[in-house]
Order: structure tokens, then C-alpha cells, then sequence
């Protein structure tokens, strides 16, 4: 079927209004076709416009391999993968860049989002989750985007990996994995750190299976990712703004709701502005062993991120110390390797030097450092020191 009849097609859809059913598709084919099309053209027909209007388009069958943690559309023959095995270009190809474009614009307005010349570029969620768990989307159009349009999937599925698991994919080895178990048994505070895809929230997911069932988790998250193996666990989701730019729900408000629901633990599955100083200040109010992630590119460098988030939310540098050394305890740090494996490299404690605070790192890739006992002197009573 050629390209010409199948954008006079489109174009013929879009026109009437009409819902692009398969009737309605087989009698707009035949009718630009002048009558002669045979079932084999409707049917090409039928898949082609099928991605047009419905799903993420030719990038569909990607979501079906579980591995794939983003889809990159750099140039219509340009179409790339992230996954386990790292970035690889895939034999997907559009027709030209007008159907990226159409695309990112489609999935944009899916989004609450506007993208056109007046607004080349947009961010946001599609609507559902589907069987594929939560995506996320970033789109650029020319002239920014030099090239041509530039579309970003993120895909964000279920963390549902536990400690077990992770060590058989070689994330730490077994003895990390008692240090992990007598950390959440302790009811630490922890934050994980790590950049993009490391696996932080893989880790925390995993981390949280192992609280105790008569526990109650309540979890606060941009995104609805983390999905624990644990019968008292109530999530939390932020909602960003419609296109009128009202109906925001920001994670700072959510944090402070999630304090009226009688957590045992207060979870947030990414730290990443004022809610900082919320999550702080719950900490330093009795809830122990409370958790969360944080872009960061080591455990020395928490404090200083943290600095920069806090200055959003009004806490000064002082102030954020003085918070962060009573409520934060451990930091778990995930890195992934030039062979895209994800592992546990730092486990570091939280320690008061003066007015401020520092990460020292008391074990890293498998090796305990000379800072061992500030992490052993965290458990109470012999029983969780012999566990490290």
C-alpha cells in the first residue's frame, strides 16, 4: 500500500470527526482508492493508521520486551533502546520526520501537554499505566531539536525485585544482603543514591519487602513505580498541572497528608525539591526507619544535594544539617558498570563534623573501609553488630 493513499487517508479521517473504527477505516481506504482496494490494502491500511491514532505508534511492540527501560527517537531511521545490555538501535523507522512529529504531538496532548511551534518542547506523563507500567514523556521539536524532532520514552515498571533476587543478578553478594536485612530490621533512616537507571528504586522496592508485616508503609512518588511485597503498603501519586495549569498535586503537599495517614514508615520515591523539608522534618518527629531516593553521583556528595534541594524550600544551609544528622542515618549507594549491570558500590552513615554534616562511606564494592564502626555502632545490642 502506498504511503500517498495511506496519508489521503488519514487526512480524510481527520477531516470527517468520525471514530477511526475498522469500518470506517476499510470505507475511507476504498473510497481514496477509488473503489479497487482489495483486503490486503485494508488491512495494511487497518495497521498502519491503527499506530497512528492509537498507543505509542511503530514504538508499540518495544514496550512488549521487558528489558527496555527507554525508547530514543533521535531521526525517523534513528530509533534506540535502553536496556539491560545498554543503548542499541533498533530496526524501527518512521516514514519521515512528519510522523514523528504527529507522534510527540499526539502522545503530548495524551499527556495534558502542549507542543507546537509556540511550545517545542513538553514533559509529562501518558495517562494509565497499562500493562507496561507508567510512561514518561519528553519531546523537542525544530527548530530546537537542529535535527528534527527528538522523543523520549521513559518506561517506568513495576520494582518488584526482592533482596534474593538481586543478589542472584549479582547486585551485591550475600553478605551485603545481611547488612541490607539488619539495616531495615534496625529501622534506619536510609536514602538510596545513584544516577538515571542505576537501580535505586529497584533496590528501595526490595528494601521495603522486607518490613515488617504489621508495619504500615505509606509512600509518596511522582510516579506510581514501586510496588513492595508488603500487606501495609499505601501509595501516594503527585499529579502535575492540566493544560489550564491548574490541579497540581506536588509531592511536598502529598508528603504532608501522608502524616495524617499514621505511617510506621514514610517513604518518598524520589527526592528531588522543597519536599526535602518536609520529609526531614517527619523524620526528626518519631518515624523511624523512613526511606527514600536522591539523584546524587556519590554518598559523599548527599549533603551537598541536598543543600541545593533544601535552598528551594526556604532551609538554610545550617538549618539542613542540623535536620539531615538527626533524621538520615545510612545512604546506600547504586552505580551501574560500563556493562550496564547495576550494583550496590557504597554503603555510607551520616556523621555530624561540627555545624555540618559528611557521608562516610563504611563499605564499599564488597570491602569494609576504615569508617566500619560507624555503621556497626547504628544497630542496637551485639546481635545487629554480628550481622555485619
Amino acid at each position: 500500500m502506498s504511503a500517498e493513499l495511506v496519508e489521503r487517508v488519514r487526512k480524510r479521517l481527520a477531516g470527517s470527526g468520525a471514530e477511526t473504527d475498522a469500518r470506517t477505516v476499510a470505507d475511507a481506504v476504498r473510497a481514496e482508492a477509488g473503489g479497487v482496494a482489495g483486503h490486503t490494502d485494508v488491512l495494511a491500511a487497518l495497521r498502519l493508521l491503527r499506530q497512528e491514532f492509537a498507543g505509542v505508534g511503530p514504538l508499540e511492540p518495544l514496550l512488549s520486551d521487558p528489558a527496555v527501560s527507554d525508547i530514543l527517537v533521535t531521526a525517523p531511521g534513528e530509533v534506540w533502546v535502553d536496556g539491560g545490555d545498554g543503548l542499541r538501535r533498533t530496526e524501527i523507522r518512521f516514514p519521515g520526520e512528519a510522523a514523528v512529529r504527529r507522534l510527540a504531538q499526539r502522545l503530548a496532548l495524551a499527556a495534558g501537554r502542549r507542543l507546537d511551534d509556540a511550545q517545542p518542547f513538553a514533559d509529562g506523563w501518558l495517562p494509565g499505566s497499562g500493562p507496561h507500567g507508567r510512561i514518561r514523556l519528553h519531546a523537542v521539536l525544530p527548530p530546537i531539536a537542529a535535527d528534527g524532532t527528538c522523543l523520549s520514552l521513559r518506561v517506568l515498571r513495576p520494582a518488584s525485585h526482592d533482596l534474593r533476587a538481586l543478589r542472584e543478578l549479582g547486585t551485591f553478594d550475600e553478605g551485603a544482603q545481611a547488612l541490607l536485612e539488619a539495616i531495615v530490621e534496625a529501622r534506619l533512616a536510609f536514602l538510596v543514591t545513584g544516577a538515571t537507571g542505576a537501580g535505586k528504586s529497584t533496590l528501595l522496592a526490595a528494601l521495603l519487602g522486607r518490613v515488617r508485616p504489621e508495619e504500615r508503609i505509606v509512600c509518596v512518588e511522582d510516579a506510581g513505580e514501586l510496588q513492595p511485597t508488603h500487606p501495609q503498603f499505601v501509595r501516594l501519586v503527585a499529579r502535575p498541572p492540566n493544560v489550564e495549569g491548574a490541579g497540581e498535586v506536588t509531592l511536598r503537599e502529598l508528603v504532608r497528608q501522608a502524616l495524617r495517614m499514621r505511617p510506621d514508615r514514610l517513604v518518598v520515591g524520589e527526592v528531588r525539591g522543597q519536599e526535602v523539608c518536609e520529609l526531614l522534618s517527619a523524620l526528626n518527629t518519631g518515624h523511624d526507619g523512613g526511606a527514600g531516593t536522591l539523584h546524587a553521583n556519590s554518598s559523599e556528595e548527599v549533603p551537598a544535594r541536598l543543600e541545593a534541594l533544601a535552598a528551594l524550600g526556604g532551609l538554610s544551609r545550617e538549618a539542613l544539617h542540623s535536620q539531615l544528622a538527626a533524621a538520615i542515618q545510612v545512604v546506600l549507594h547504586m552505580r551501574r558498570d560500563t556493562g550496564s549491570r547495576r550494583a550496590l558500590a557504597e554503603i555510607g552513615v551520616v556523621r555530624r563534623t561540627g555545624t555540618f554534616v559528611r557521608v562516610c562511606a563504611a563499605w564499599r564494592a564488597g570491602n569494609w573501609t576504615e569508617h566500619r564502626r560507624l555503621l556497626t555502632g547504628l544497630f542496637p545490642g551485639a546481635g545487629g553488630a554480628r550481622q555485619c
